[in-house]
């Protein structure tokens, strides 16, 4: 309640000094407002967070390259089931619930079950609305690559963005590390990752430009499985309508077999916990 209060001060005193009130009759106007209830400000209001449901002890994790620390949620378990079974899946579930994990543990283990029969190309694609949210879910898939002795130095992921150099730079990532993905485009097209982090717009040019179509020259018609949409909310109106349309020219392409999609919804701020935010 005090921080709440605190909060109503400043704010009037910021309109105070941004509309000034020279009329005598006016003057304090903003600051009765202030405290006249659903005016100016709401009063403030207690949100209680429900704990998530997890899993029984006797439950049997089903990804064996992946050894994380803690028993998964109920809905996360759910979503493994039906992602590994090749259902369409939409999670949309709270902050801190595990969204990332959803998604992220399937294709993790997709991947490292394929490179053991020595297949290669690109078997999974995350589209991300914002560079920004591409790097920060870069870094962690990074750790969980790194974090297993069974994907480490076997699955590959890279991030390309138009962010990144195209002729390659000293800033460029060439190779997997405990914190990074590979960036460069160069070694990108070289070297086609499992798991690729782009946007929709760096997509559509690795779908046209001719330099750029080396990436799809491992693929196989059943090599790309998965097909992520993270913050899947920020494709509405038209971005909406170009996304289903590159995706339906990108089956197209690789003359794909699998209609495996993963639409992940965000509600609230970022957090973290084998966090999906």
């Amino acid at each position: 309640m005090v921080l709440a209060r605190h909060i109503q001060s400043g704010l009037a005193d910021y309109v105070e000094t941004t509309f000034p009130m020279t009329n005598k009759p006016f003057r304090g106007s903003i600051r009765r407002l202030a405290h006249q209830e659903g005016m100016l400000s709401q009063e403030p209001f207690v949100s209680v967070k429900l704990p998530f449901r997890v899993v029984g002890k006797h439950a049997e994790f089903p990804f064996p390259c992946l050894h994380p620390t803690y028993r998964p949620y109920a809905h996360q378990m759910r979503a493994f089931e039906r992602i590994s079974a090749g259902e369409s899946t939409l999670v949309a579930t709270g902050t801190g619930s595990g969204k990332t994990e959803c998604f992220l543990y399937p294709i993790l283990d997709y991947c490292y079950r394929q490179r053991r029969l020595g297949r290669k190309g690109v078997k999974a694609i995350l589209v991300y609305p914002m560079n920004a949210l591409a790097t920060d879910q870069a870094k962690r898939l990074a750790e969980l690559i790194h974090d297993s002795p069974e994907l480490r130095n076997n699955v590959t992921a890279g991030m390309y963005v138009g962010q990144m150099s195209q002729g390659g730079s000293d800033k460029d990532n060439h190779a997997m590390t405990a914190t990074n993905i590979v960036t460069s485009h160069e070694e990108l097209l070289k070297n086609p990752p499992d798991i690729l982090l782009t946007n929709y717009k760096m997509l559509d040019y690795l779908l046209v430009r001719p330099k750029d179509s080396r990436i799809w020259d491992n693929n196989d018609p059943d090599t790309l499985k998965y097909f992520v949409v993270d913050e899947l909310h920020t494709f509405d109106g038209a971005q909406g309508t170009d996304l289903a349309c590159l995706l339906r020219r990108l089956t197209d392409r690789l003359n794909t077999t699998s209609r495996r999609h993963v639409l992940r919804r965000h509600f609230g701020h970022h957090g973290h916990r084998g966090d999906g935010t």
